[in-house]
């Protein structure tokens, strides 16, 4: 029996939706949590990227990197348009995945961020 793999192209962003990240990750949860906890990449981490708001699943990483890279290419109005057509409320779409501790350390996270900001 082949085994299925599932691969995702998705959208984060900060919260005050000015910066947006586009990646893929085959195990979206745990490439969301990184990114919350700010060991995502050093642009999320410098830039707050913590709030996922558009995901694709797709079964070939091939097309998963292809798919990546068309919409890293694409206008930042295009980008909008696609996530507000599934996301029109902008929520963060990983909202409940993670239990209370892991949310503790998620926010103990964002607010070091937030007092270095006030420095």
């Amino acid at each position: 029996m082949v085994q299925a793999f599932v691969y995702y192209v998705y959208i984060m962003s900060n919260t005050g939706l000015t910066t947006i990240y586009i990646g893929v990750a085959n195990n979206l949860e745990r490439r969301v949590l990184q990114h919350k906890l700010g060991k995502g990449s050093k642009f999320t981490k410098k830039y707050k990227v913590n709030r996922l708001i558009y995901f694709e699943e797709l079964e070939d990483v091939n097309i998963a990197i292809t798919r990546e890279k068309q919409l890293k290419n694409w206008h930042r109005d295009w980008k909008w348009n696609l996530i507000k057509s599934v996301n029109p409320d902008l929520k963060d779409l990983s909202e409940g995945w993670y239990d209370e501790e892991t949310l503790k350390q998620v926010q103990g996270v964002v607010l070091k961020q937030v007092q270095g900001d006030n420095k």
